[in-house]
């Protein structure tokens, strides 16, 4: 009888374990905000098990290298939420070329909604003479190589891209070059659609995960992204879900998880605009080098990067459930997307968790 009872009892045990697995804490669910809310849910340091006396030497770091704003999201849930140098909650502030992954997603929207063909000449769309290259060489450029950066086209011009400034290289898909010619990507989806490429980005994302903000005009036929930190916060939020929001997939899930995996063979350490942790190699931009190892050796090698000019960054880690935030000026000088910078932040948020 003993036995019997006992058997019961781990049987017991077993069924209320595995429970529990099936029904996760609250605060270890995926948290989304509601859009028009400022309210968002916080998560604390003990909670996690944080170093608390990491917090301040980061912070401290943050200011003096010029930081606007820092949030960091675990679970979607505000674990960090900071404000420096005049900076607020309410403030835009300029995405830069970290919101190139913002026109990587809306392309990825419009194939799913079979507007628009990776695989299409980007021609298809904009007719021919959208560059000055020979018109065999134009022909061979498909939107896929616009997300790759291996359209062939000459990197050293500068960012207008107009058909004169945009001169043949290479032939498609034998060079990566960070290149401007990217935001052509625009251009490509306003044509497919019939809608301006504002009115469509703002009903198929900004809208649908209650972002705020505005593409503004940069130069010619250029935009950037404005917005505040929390609609940044909640873009990264959305690629951490691979496409997918409080129940809805707004950018399918093959996609997203394309867009942030290795897309061509020169450079591993970029997807569809996103840059790629660690990788046993990389390239950066204005170079050909290719340099050895993780982009940033202190940070997780699951990591996935949104990086703008001046130290604008989204920072996705999939193994910790982690989007990190940065806006502001540049850290140390002008800078195009990376620095040392990085790798100094990561040692510094890697103390919170190790």
């Amino acid at each position: 009888m003993r036995n019997i009872l006992l058997a019961l009892a781990l049987v017991s045990l077993n069924c209320s374990t595995n429970s529990g697995e099936d029904n996760a804490p609250v605060e270890d669910a995926m948290y989304f905000p509601t859009s028009g809310d400022d309210t968002w849910e916080t998560r604390a340091f003990s909670d996690l098990n944080w170093n608390e006396s990491a917090r301040q030497p980061l912070l401290n770091y943050l200011e003096t290298k010029h930081t606007k704003s820092f949030i960091v999201l675990i679970n979607g849930r505000i674990v960090m939420e900071n404000y420096f140098n005049g900076h607020s909650a309410t403030t835009p502030w300029y995405w830069a070329s970290a919101g190139k992954t913002l026109t990587s997603a809306m392309t990825g929207i419009a194939a799913q909604q079979g507007f628009v063909d990776l695989n299409d000449k980007v021609s298809d769309y904009l007719g021919n003479q959208w560059t000055s290259a020979p018109l065999a060489k134009e022909n061979l450029i498909t939107c896929r190589h616009l997300l790759t950066m291996t359209s062939g086209l000459d990197d050293a011009l500068g960012d207008n891209v107009s058909p004169a400034n945009l001169e043949y290289k290479a032939d498609t898909g034998t060079r990566w070059a960070y290149h401007n010619v990217y935001v052509k990507l625009q251009d490509v989806i306003a044509a497919a659609t019939g809608q301006t490429w504002s009115t469509y980005f703002n009903t198929q994302l900004r809208d649908k995960i209650g972002m705020t903000g505005a593409w503004l005009a940069s130069g010619e036929d250029l935009s950037v992204y404005w917005s505040n930190t929390r609609s940044m916060a909640r873009f990264g939020l959305l690629m951490l879900n691979k496409g997918k929001w409080d129940g809805t997939q707004i950018l399918n899930e093959n996609y997203a998880f394309a867009a942030t995996s290795t897309s061509q063979d020169i450079n591993l350490a970029y997807g569809y605009l996103w840059w790629l942790n660690g990788k046993p190699s990389y390239h950066l931009p204005q170079s050909q080098f290719e340099f050895q190892g993780s982009i940033i050796p202190s940070a997780p090698d699951d990591m996935y990067m949104a990086l703008g000019k001046n130290d604008q960054k989204i920072y996705i880690v999939p193994s910790k459930k982690m989007v990190v935030i940065r806006m502001g000026e540049a850290a140390d000088n002008v800078n195009l997307a990376l620095s040392d910078f990085d790798e100094v932040l990561w040692q510094k948020i890697a103390s919170l968790y190790n």
